[in-house]
Parts: C-alpha cells; sequence; structure tokens
C-alpha cells in the first residue's frame, strides 16, 4: 500500500471514531495533553528556526485544536508556514502559506514557497513528536466518510478547492 493509501485508511478510520454529536473531537479526546504537545511543537520549532513560533491555542468550534505559525522572517522562502494540529489522531498539516495555496510539500518546494531546508525542519519535528504530515492535497478530496458531513445537503461556507462542499479538511483540520 503506498503512502497516500495508507493516509486515507487512516482518515477513515479516524473518522469512525465514537464521538459526541459535533464531530470536533472523538470521545476521549485529552486536551491537556494535546496542548502539552503542542507547546512542545512550539519550542521546536522556536529552537530549529532561531524565532519565536507562535501558537494559537484558542481555536474553538473546530475539529483541530492549534495553530503553529513560523513569522515569514524566520522562513528561507520568506513566506508564512503554519501547522495545523487535529483533534484525531495526532494529524497535522503544513501550509505554506495558506490551506489551498499548494496541493502537497513536493509543490510548495517546486513554486520557492517553502525551502527543502525549512520542510525538513519541519516535518522532522512533527515526526519525533508523533504526528502523522498529511498531504493538503489528500484532505482536499470530497469527504465520503460516515458523518452527517457527507450528507447531500450539507453545504460548508469554506474557500478555495473545497467551497461549498465538505472535503477531508474540512472534517479533520477546519471550523464547523
Amino acid at each position: 500500500m503506498d503512502n497516500d493509501a495508507q493516509v486515507l485508511a487512516l482518515l477513515h478510520a479516524l473518522d469512525q471514531l465514537p464521538g459526541p454529536d459535533h464531530l470536533e473531537f472523538p470521545d476521549g479526546f485529552n486536551y491537556p495533553l494535546a496542548k502539552s504537545q503542542a507547546l512542545r511543537l512550539k519550542e521546536r520549532l522556536s529552537k530549529d528556526f532561531g524565532c519565536a513560533c507562535e501558537l494559537d491555542d484558542q481555536v474553538q468550534d473546530a475539529s483541530y485544536c492549534f495553530r503553529a505559525a513560523l513569522p515569514v522572517g524566520a522562513t528561507e522562502a520568506g513566506v508564512l508556514l503554519s501547522v495545523r494540529l487535529s483533534n484525531f489522531g495526532n494529524l497535522a498539516v503544513v501550509t505554506a502559506p495558506w490551506p489551498d495555496s499548494h496541493d502537497d510539500l513536493d509543490h510548495a518546494v517546486r513554486e520557492g514557497a517553502l525551502s527543502t531546508a525549512d520542510r525538513s525542519r519541519i516535518e522532522a519535528a512533527l515526526r519525533d513528536l508523533g504526528y502523522t504530515v498529511v498531504p493538503p492535497r489528500l484532505l482536499h478530496q470530497p469527504y465520503d466518510g460516515t458523518t452527517w458531513l457527507a450528507g447531500e445537503g450539507f453545504c460548508c461556507i469554506s474557500y478555495g478547492p473545497h467551497q461549498g462542499r465538505a472535503t477531508w479538511w474540512t472534517r479533520f483540520f477546519e471550523h464547523l
């Protein structure tokens, strides 16, 4: 099974976790543990990039709980880099600079929005802290999971490639 197939299988498995009616997090989600891990990521990125990484820990009504951001001046490409951390299964997505700017990190590198060195630093930090990095191209696929988001009548107010429909991004990395 290739990596994309493995990640999609993981998304489908996480989608089936029992949880409350609102889809923001599964049963047993441990916010203090997730915050502790996010703070370790912030510290690691701050050290690795030699600057203060910001951590938004005030996210509400969403399927992700934290967003780490590296300022433009800290990146080799001079582009804002962000990492969203899902409330499900230690999933992480890297955006350079916005969620729908590039299909994946390879594309961001080819387009000059992300240097190879910065990509390596971010991926190493995420991997070392136990996160699974999900390529945006997989998240932009239409959501075909088991929740009401897949219903015919659902229309999400979104932007970019997922405007007007639910995607895997909606399910695991967006405000709901």
